[in-house]
């Protein structure tokens, strides 16, 4: 009997947890992640780097959300959150830095955009960007958005950007319709441009994709973050017909959601 117990309480609290960061320490904590995804993994070129953090004017205006290891007690998933009340008191959303989006912004229903996504290298595989996934879509259904935004962050193969190949791997019902279309402030250099795919399309966008979001157009090169950034669009009334019903009740998204991206 003693086993038992002991066994199911290993159990609970190898449990991951999935919240709001509310304190100054856990939110730094999170940006030390993103210093080592971003920073360390990726090799961006951060403003922070001397600190051994991520951080930017944005994040004092974003909800943070992570996935927090009981056992190890420590922050192995995060993405940020800001609404469009809270992009409106900051003066914009962080992808109009990289895109116009006027004609986006000009849809019927309120915005939230996540940004940031990443999740500690011992950790992927599934379970964490699941945790994270499904408190995000009930944070969205909770708040009624109308649509997510985000940047999908491809990084370069060996050769460069696969600009070509990675939109004849995105189905035609994921391009979104002229109208809504958006433009970069820098477009990927000719130069680093590539036919051959040596990247592919990183799985956490397949499975927005798989959602169905919407590619809004060409990719916006990000020198800093070494990276293409490509501008999604989910409305979410599809993903509530869709998903709702079992991400609310624990649903376990597909394993192929394994790393993380910058969406």
């Amino acid at each position: 009997m003693q086993n038992t117990e002991t066994e199911t309480l290993i159990k609970a609290t190898k449990k991951l947890d999935c919240f709001l960061a509310d304190t100054e320490a856990l939110i730094k904590e999170a940006q030390a992640l993103r210093y080592r995804v971003f920073g360390r993994e990726m090799g961006a070129k951060l403003k922070t780097e001397a600190e051994g953090l991520d951080y930017d004017e944005v994040d004092s205006y974003c909800d943070h959300l992570i996935v927090y290891d009981n056992v190890n007690q420590k922050i192995v998933g995060y993405t940020r959150l800001l609404n469009q009340d809270q992009a409106k008191r900051l003066g914009r959303f962080y992808s109009q830095d990289e895109f116009n989006l006027d004609q986006v912004l000009a849809l019927p229903g309120r915005f939230l955009e996540v940004g940031r996504t990443c999740v500690d290298p011992d950790y992927r595989g599934g379970a964490v960007l699941t945790t994270l996934w499904s408190s995000l879509v009930q944070y969205a259904l909770e708040g009624q958005y109308n649509y997510l935004l985000g940047c999908a962050s491809i990084t370069p193969g060996p050769s460069g950007y696969a600009i070509d190949a990675v939109f004849r791997n995105i189905d035609e019902k994921n391009i979104a319709p002229s109208d809504i279309q958006v433009t970069p402030s820098i477009a990927v250099p000719a130069e680093l441009r590539c036919q051959r795919d040596e990247s592919g399309i990183p799985p956490l966008l397949k499975a927005y994709l798989r959602f169905g979001a919407l590619i809004c157009g060409e990719p916006y090169w990000d020198e800093d973050f070494n990276c293409m950034d490509l501008f999604v669009l989910l409305p979410l009334d599809q993903l509530k017909d869709r998903y709702s019903k079992h991400y609310m009740k624990g649903y376990q998204a597909p394993n192929e959601i394994e790393t993380a991206a910058n969406l």
